[in-house]
């Protein structure tokens, strides 16, 4: 276990692999129809079926190298005053003074993009109650291009969550929760497109890392750290090949293979999906294709028992997390494997408006999905994703910041400067909240929905982002993780937030968020989340800012024995930028 007095050294580290990550922008992770015998580009979705489109972003992968080149990047200091008051069940009232620097970057030209926001802060406690603390928080996410073809592309997250007993995750919180569970991760990989006469080739590789650390306060009568996920290291590779339609046939034709593989480090868990197929595409229309896809997929799943002592005891180690029983096989929890087969309609009227909807068969039952990018104007983006995927915690959340845009604008709580799970951006999917919801360590599979709907108006910026994501979760039967087998954990979620401009030197914010997570486990609880900030700047000048700033955020469970928790906070601080 490392504990918060520990974790500086951690932190820092952090901000500089999320730094380092900045210079790129992912698109794979599973084969889409797009490239594979279409005639269109190759833009692979995260595995959400046997073959799937993603299409396009309503302008978002076509716009690279677009346009002049910018390159924005400002650190920054600031000194806050922050106080917190408990509205229920208690009242007490505590003081904290916060530091911190950061630094948001924005870069785009025509063979690199990112956009970069970290941040590291310091609470110090005013009386014995107020307990100091330090956070990082951050998202990078860009590509940079090696030679024409050939991009790397990487992306990288840190943030918070308070986790409760049964694995919940609900967005952070209030100053130095005792629940609050710091969460990394980043991923990178290059990305290959080439032709060799008629025949389009593309190709790539991503490895991602996971990292929870949790507090103290999540440990049971045993002192184990009740099933919740420690690291994981996952990597995933596509290769696709085909003629488009009118080349070689008047149909396209093409050949794909994946392999998707997580390594969990809770009791030596592995996924491995691995996967090839044929797919035919056929012109409907100018606008519409309907692509068909039928092939072999093999995904097993398999972890080792905990260590027992002499009593039958499962052993804990010093971290809190049961030791694992190396000397013993692998117990197999899921072994799907035969036919795959899948229909996909995609229709593509104009470079703002991109639909793919697919159903078939995978992971041994009925599998559907598909997305929806919609850019009505300059000003305005929609963005809906349906999928379906087998994976852990770890590889969910690669996916998630995978799929963000390379141009946006972080959204935080000006209070605790944590991440509201959401980026503001006019291009492509923004959001993360619906790869949180549960950190269980055993894997699961994921079915769910995703949109956001993100504007701007004048000097007004506003978003929206909701979902829903059920987690069917895969565990070996005869292991300490036999509980786990068959639970079902679902997470409804809301965010949104607006801001804008009070003339020149001066403007405001607000956002709120909402969870309601629920578990088929009758041994836990149903835990909901709610919060609300508003914020007003003033510049004193052309790089000092002065903020003040209200929030109020709650947690409730479905026992009638556990209090609501409810906090106000305000806050009053300067900031410097450089």
């Amino acid at each position: 276990m490392i504990r918060m007095k520990q974790s500086s050294g951690h932190l820092v580290s952090l901000a500089t692999i999320l730094a380092l990550a900045a210079p790129a922008g992912a698109s794979a992770q599973s084969i889409g129809y797009e490239g594979v015998g279409s005639g269109a580009s190759s833009d692979g979705q995260g595995s959400s079926g046997a073959a799937t489109g993603k299409p396009g972003r309503a302008g978002s992968r076509e716009g690279r190298g677009k346009g002049g080149k910018r390159v924005d990047i400002v650190p920054y200091i600031e000194i806050d005053q922050i106080v917190s008051a408990e509205l229920s069940p208690g009242s007490e009232v505590l003081t904290y003074t916060q530091a911190a620097v950061g630094v948001d970057a924005a870069i785009s030209g025509r063979n690199n993009g990112a956009s970069v926001s970290v941040r590291y802060e310091r609470q110090f406690g005013w009386g014995k109650n107020a307990r100091d603390g330090d956070a990082i928080s951050g998202i990078a996410r860009g590509y940079t291009t090696i030679v024409p073809g050939v991009t790397l592309e990487a992306g990288g997250l840190a943030t918070q969550a308070n986790v409760g007993n049964g694995g919940s995750a609900l967005a952070g919180s209030g100053i130095n929760d005792k629940y609050k569970t710091s969460i990394y991760s980043v991923y990178a990989g290059p990305s290959v497109t080439t032709r060799a006469g008629d025949l389009d080739v593309s190709a790539n590789y991503r490895a991602g890392f996971t990292k929870v650390e949790q507090s103290d306060a999540l440990r049971d009568s045993t002192g184990a750290s009740v099933d919740i996920f420690d690291k994981s290291v996952t990597q995933m590779a596509d290769v696709q090949a085909g003629f488009a339609p009118g080349t070689v046939l008047p149909v396209g034709v093409g050949a794909a293979g994946s392999f998707y593989q997580e390594d969990i480090s809770n009791l030596d868990q592995r996924a491995r999906d691995m996967q090839v197929r044929g797919l035919v595409t056929v012109p409907v229309s100018r606008t519409v294709q309907v692509v068909g896809a039928i092939g072999y997929e093999d995904v097993e799943i398999s972890s080792r028992d905990a260590l027992r002592d002499e009593d039958g005891i499962p052993v804990v180690g010093s971290d809190g997390r049961y030791v694992t029983d190396k000397s013993q096989p692998r117990q197999m929890a899921y072994d799907v494997s035969g036919l795959i087969w899948d229909v996909a309609v995609m229709w593509r009227p104009s470079r703002r408006t991109s639909l793919s909807a697919h159903v078939g068969r995978r992971y041994g039952s009925t599998s559907f999905g598909g997305t929806l990018a919609y850019a009505p104007n300059d000003r305005s983006q929609l963005s809906i994703s349906v999928y379906d995927n087998v994976g852990g915690f770890g590889g969910q959340l690669n996916r998630a910041i995978d799929q963000l845009p390379d141009d946006f604008q972080v959204v935080r709580d000006p209070i605790t400067g944590e991440l509201r799970g959401c980026v503001a951006s006019l291009d492509g999917g923004n959001c993360l909240s619906g790869a949180l919801g549960s950190v269980r360590s055993a894997f699961f599979r994921a079915r769910g929905v995703s949109a956001n709907y993100s504007m701007r108006i004048g000097r007004l910026n506003a978003g929206v982002g909701l979902g829903y994501d059920r987690r069917n979760f895969i565990a070996a039967r005869n292991t300490i993780l036999a509980s786990a087998d068959g639970v079902i954990d679902e997470n409804y979620w809301l965010t949104a937030y607006v801001s804008g401009e009070l003339g020149r030197d001066a403007g405001w914010s607000t956002s709120v968020y909402a969870n309601w997570i629920s578990s088929s486990d009758p041994l836990l609880d149903n835990v909901n989340g709610y919060g609300a900030s508003a914020s007003y700047y003033r510049m004193f000048g052309p790089r000092l800012r002065g903020t003040i700033a209200v929030g109020i955020d709650g947690t409730s469970s479905n026992r009638p024995a556990i209090d609501d928790l409810w906090t106000a906070s305000a806050l009053a601080g300067l900031r410097y930028s450089f």
